[in-house]
């Protein structure tokens, strides 16, 4: 645990993975940063590069295709790292779960360090939950 406190001493910089979803939970991610949520006040930044990220938030369900690209960009992050799954269908698989190219809810393919739940979780919800991992 020692690693990943030497993450949340700095700004944290985000990647953004959008599996396979109806990308609500992208329009939401995308309105943090607008003035009126203003993510950037924590310290915070969306990076467009996994290798220069500190924490990976992950929506929507991952199917057999997105699996081995999950994988491949969580292997590019420096490590220490965080994962926060975002949505119903980044923790759960949501309603795609019962398809037959679901490949498993976030956590069986990555480890997973927080849970942004809701079907599109409010921008409010999705910086009060990387804040509370920050204060965790």
């Amino acid at each position: 645990m020692a690693f990943k406190d030497a993450v949340l001493k700095k700004s944290l910089w985000l990647f953004h993975f959008g599996g396979a979803s109806c990308n609500n939970c992208d329009i939401e991610v995308l309105d943090c940063l607008t003035p009126r949520f203003d993510v950037e006040r924590f310290g915070m930044k969306l990076v467009g590069s996994p290798r220069h990220a500190d924490v990976m938030l992950v929506n929507g369900s991952i199917n057999k295709r997105d699996k081995p690209r999950l994988l491949e960009v969580y292997e590019q992050m420096a490590k220490p790292c965080l994962v926060v799954a975002i949505g119903a269908c980044g923790c759960t698989g949501g309603i795609f779960a019962e398809g037959n190219t679901f490949a498993g809810p976030v956590d069986n393919i990555i480890p997973v360090d927080a849970y942004i739940p809701g079907c599109p979780p409010k921008p409010e919800a999705i910086i009060g939950g990387i804040v509370k991992l920050i204060s965790k």
